[in-house]
């Protein structure tokens, strides 16, 4: 069971496509730019994107709070988990791909709704970078892919116990690995030196660079990638279920659902 602790209603939903759509066009315009435009790394246009990307993603909480899909209980869990994935991040420090981060996010957007995981996603990257000095022009795009892997996580289709987990375990390690291979395209077009098979060809027909961008993944970073997704399936194996069942009890007694009704105080009688 998913109970939605940011509910999306048409404003919220109209901003999460505008900031996915850009994301989306940040992430593969070397693909589609014409051979004669100038291709200069994304760290140069990193502030430009901070610039359109921060502001968007407030627009999404805005267009939430403005819905009705986000109250004080809402931010309050939404800055606990956070917080949790903030801690969590610096004990994998990246290395070999062990980030047990990915285990809180894909729950927490599992227990509590898409639109609650697009902001977990989003504001836990951001606020662990800040932790770990972690800021770079890999930072937007980091933020956008964690926000499309919590939004995933609750729109998978309803089950309970064991073929739960084995369901998120499956997503996991999916989304796991494809977040290695989305991250390489913000900067895998401008690497330099790399040989003809795994380099982008500017100009070149989009399939060739496609192969040329799964064979680049393939070579140098599944060897992250995939123990990334190991340990995120054997989390969610051994305590998915205890974790899930917290958040869910959590959920029951904030009463995200309940609706907000005001009744007129009744003058008391002397």
């Amino acid at each position: 069971m998913t109970t939605n602790a940011v509910r999306l209603g048409t404003r919220s939903k109209a901003a999460i496509t505008l900031v996915s759509a850009v994301g989306l066009v940040a992430f593969i315009w070397p693909l589609l730019a014409a051979p004669e435009s100038a291709a200069v790394a994304h760290a140069s246009d990193a502030p430009l994107l901070f610039a359109v990307v921060v502001p968007m993603l407030l627009l999404v909480v805005l267009a939430q709070i403005n819905d009705g899909g986000m109250d004080a209980k809402s931010v309050a869990m939404l800055g606990v988990l956070a917080a949790v994935i903030s801690a969590l991040r610096p004990l994998g420090g990246g290395t070999a791909g062990l980030e047990p981060i990915w285990v809180i996010l894909i729950l927490g957007g599992r227990a509590l709704g898409p639109g609650f995981g697009f902001c977990l996603g989003s504001i836990s990257l951001f606020a662990s970078a800040l932790l770990t000095g972690g800021v770079g022009p890999w930072l937007p795009f980091q933020m956008l892919g964690a926000a499309w892997v919590g939004m995933g996580a609750g729109l998978l289709p309803r089950m309970t116990g064991r073929r739960e987990l084995l369901m998120l375990s499956g997503y996991g390690a999916i989304a796991c690995i494809a977040y290695g291979f989305l991250l390489n395209l913000w900067f895998w077009p401008f690497t330099a030196g790399l040989s003809e098979q795994l380099a982008f060809t500017a100009g070149a027909p989009m399939a060739d660079n496609l192969l040329a961008w799964i064979r680049f993944c393939l070579v140098t970073s599944l060897g992250y990638d995939i123990p990334r997704a190991i340990l995120t399936v054997v989390l969610i194996m051994v305590a998915g279920r205890p974790i899930l069942a917290a958040l869910r009890r959590m959920s029951r007694k904030a009463a995200f659902d309940a609706p907000v009704t005001f009744e007129p105080s009744t003058p008391s009688v002397v």
